[in-house]
């Protein structure tokens, strides 16, 4: 009698099928954190960050519209988003920055603008990527210093972003913010305006001059 093994393959097969199904359920479901860091970058991470690592917000893989609000992004460039974030980094007076922004605009890159105006945001930029080169676009952790229209089709291409708009009519990007959040700073009040808040000291009581050698001349004590 000839054994049939095609049925067990078969099985295992379809028990290996439903485990990778269930595994990739399982990835899909974990929340997505997008986090606003003490110098106002954002990032978007798995993992949920520590308590000191600055503000942070949930975008759930099945959330009905991007972190920042507004109407919601097709699924397939929700991911894409949330995987490759797009940060800008521009400038005053720069051309280049005008035509990269506009450029992300019109291929429908959901994408947060940062601007280099302050001593502090440029030492901020330096930092972040060496000099202080702008136009510069990050596609998650990807650097590109300068605007190449070629170059930045190719790693959004690379990424998964769609070559044409997909962007709902009504959707708009986070208005531009600094690169280093401003914070206003109490002011420093000097010793000297201190002391000039405090009351004066009353002046010292002089003694009352002694007459007793006049109006007592007998020297008489009670």
């Amino acid at each position: 009698m000839t054994r049939n093994s095609t049925t067990p393959r078969l099985a295992a097969l379809g028990l290996l099928a439903a485990l990778l199904t269930l595994g990739s359920a399982s990835l899909w479901a974990q929340p997505v954190y997008r986090i606003v860091g003490p110098d106002g970058r954002v990032t978007f991470s798995d993992k949920a960050p520590p308590a000191t690592a600055g503000k942070s917000t949930t975008l759930d893989a099945d959330a009905a519209g991007p972190a920042s609000g507004g109407p919601a992004l097709p699924y397939e460039l929700q991911q894409v988003a949330a995987k490759y974030p797009v940060t800008l980094y521009t400038g005053d007076h720069c051309g280049p920055c005008g035509s990269g922004r506009a450029m992300l605009t019109s291929r429908g890159v959901p994408f947060t603008e940062r601007t280099v105006t302050s001593a502090q945001d440029a030492d901020a930029l330096q930092r972040l990527s060496g000099d202080n080169t702008l136009p510069l676009l990050t596609i998650g952790g990807q650097q590109l210093k300068g605007y190449s229209d070629t170059e930045w089709n190719q790693f959004l291409n690379a990424a998964g972003y769609p070559k044409t708009s997909q962007l709902p009519a009504s959707y708009h990007n986070p208005p531009a913010a600094p690169l280093v959040a401003v914070q206003k700073q109490p002011r420093a009040t000097s010793a000297a305006n201190d002391a000039a808040r405090e009351p004066s000291a009353a002046p010292a009581a002089h003694p009352a001059p002694d007459r007793s050698a006049v109006d007592n001349p007998a020297g008489i004590r009670f």
